[in-house]
């Protein structure tokens, strides 16, 4: 079988599940993790044969991928601010709503008249958005924390394999006893899970059946706890002028601003994503504290 041959076997086998747009860039994802090759160059070399290991590898990933399983969980990789991230069902596959979250936090750094020397990380998940602030302001200290022992451990991988230094911590952020042994931070990130379990109906399969629904979903009776939490953390533990940056669903802006500016912070800003939804909060400590 060539490569093109099994691009578009892959592709049409997809097809039961996806459209076709959808399909064509998971098979290509699968394609070349196989191969190596990208799609021009596999246009190109559109004659060559796949091993025998490759052809059994593509019948794996083709009967994975059949089963809802994400594509990223099936490759057990996924890509973020130009970093390639290990990724299993220990933590959410990172999106691009949190890439703009991501940019947001550094144009604002590099804006500032010295570099963040601190920043917290909380729920960190896979890594992904502290390896990414690492990677580029190279000179804070960082610290994550994320209540799932499984999570860190894959973290601690991302940013050994990114060749970045990290401080992750076993830390429930709903615990305000463990919080509190945090030191001050410059910068305060977080994409905290903010989806209302209401909102499953509306979720894909592939989502409510591998991703970590800790990491995703919060009880309906207050879809907004982590953000409390958040809040009163901040005004604690952020430096004079310090900033904090939060994800947000689409529905939470105004309440979440208004969690951050009744706990004092000042300057809060709601950020659209490229989608036009309201997707991130950012608020300020003063600067005379």
């Amino acid at each position: 079988m060539t490569v093109v041959e099994a691009f578009r076997k892959l592709t049409d086998t997809l097809h039961s599940l996806y459209d076709k747009r959808e399909s064509e860039n998971i098979a290509d994802l699968v394609m070349e993790k196989i191969t190596g090759l990208r799609r021009m160059e596999r246009v190109l070399k559109k004659e060559t044969e796949l091993t025998t290991q490759q052809e059994k590898a593509v019948a794996q990933y083709s009967a994975e991928l059949l089963q809802h399983k994400p594509v990223q969980y099936v490759l057990k990789e996924a890509w973020f601010y130009g970093l390639c991230f290990l990724v299993v069902e220990y933590v959410l596959i990172p999106r691009p709503e949190t890439e703009e979250l991501v940019d947001w936090i550094i144009k604002d750094a590099k804006l500032l008249p010295s570099p963040p020397s601190a920043i917290l990380d909380i729920g960190t998940g896979s890594g992904c958005i502290s390896v990414a602030l690492k990677k580029e302001l190279t000179t804070p200290v960082i610290t994550a924390i994320d209540i799932s022992s499984e999570a860190l451990s894959i973290a601690k991988k991302n940013a050994d394999d990114n060749n970045v230094n990290i401080d992750f911590l076993l830390v429930d952020a709903l615990n305000e006893e463990q919080l509190d042994t945090l030191p001050v931070f410059d910068i305060i990130v977080s994409n905290p899970p903010y989806i209302p379990v209401t909102d499953m109906a509306e979720m894909r399969e592939n989502v409510l059946n591998f991703e970590p629904h800790t990491a995703l979903f919060v009880p309906n009776e207050d879809p907004l706890l982590f953000y409390k939490a958040i809040a009163k953390f901040a005004t604690s533990h952020l430096n004079a002028s310090g900033k904090v940056y939060v994800e947000i669903h689409e529905a939470q802006g105004e309440a979440v601003k208004r969690i951050f500016e009744e706990r004092g912070l000042s300057n809060c800003v709601i950020k659209k994503d490229m989608q036009g939804k309201d997707r991130m909060v950012r608020a300020q400590r003063s600067g005379d504290e």
